[in-house]
């Protein structure tokens, strides 16, 4: 199932907690090979985990960690505007209708709809918050799950060249992805809309992110 959880409701999963930080770890670090720091508990995390971002966690029937994506807001310090700001001329995204995407993440574990199920807990956030896009940093590697899904991005900007090229790119979820991604994902609507709205979102906290 899909779990929404800000960073510091972690701490009430801790499986789920650490077995998402290993996997960042090994995704990132081992199986890419990313200039990221990886501690002595094994866990990939970074200066934008410190800012309580919203998760977006597929788990496994055992209660591990399947898949995940890390959401925050671009009115507030981001990513793509910290360290890719030289592919925007130096300009920056900033609009309280649009939330970084980034640290999609697949456990070595993952089975065939956890992909599809973050695409569709992304669009179960974009929703929820009334956002119009998401931005992120790509490469060329997740431009085939991209097409899978319906869900290419707007490319923005792009550096490099074959397997060194990335782009950034906004998302959108237009009304016509919905039903191929949930039944990929094998689930109704009103499930999907289950899994938000039991999660442990503090009412200040949904305010707070709402209106940022």
């Amino acid at each position: 199932m899909l779990h929404y959880l800000y960073a510091d409701q972690l701490d009430q999963y801790p499986l789920l907690r650490d077995t998402m930080f290993r996997d960042r770890a090994a995704q990132f670090k081992e199986r890419l090979g990313w200039d990221v720091d990886v501690d002595a508990n094994g866990f990939e995390r970074d200066e934008y985990d410190a800012l309580n971002p919203l998760y977006v966690i597929w788990s496994l029937p055992d209660g591990r960690h399947g898949g995940s994506m890390r959401f925050l807001p671009t009115t507030a310090e981001c990513m793509v505007n910290d360290h890719f700001g030289h592919m925007l001329n130096g300009e920056t995204i900033c609009s309280p209708l649009i939330w970084e995407c980034t640290r999609f993440c697949l456990s070595n574990d993952a089975d065939r709809k956890t992909a599809a199920a973050l695409v569709l807990g992304a669009g179960e956030v974009m929703e929820r918050f009334s956002l119009e896009h998401f931005v992120g940093v790509f490469d060329p590697r997740m431009e085939r799950i991209y097409r899978l899904y319906g869900v290419n991005p707007d490319v923005i900007a792009t550096s490099g060249e074959g397997r060194e090229e990335i782009g950034v790119g906004l998302w959108e979820m237009q009304s016509e992805a919905w039903p191929n991604i949930l039944n990929r994902v094998g689930v109704a609507r009103e499930t999907s809309k289950e899994w938000l709205a039991g999660s442990l979102f503090r009412p200040a906290q949904l305010s707070i992110s709402a209106a940022a």
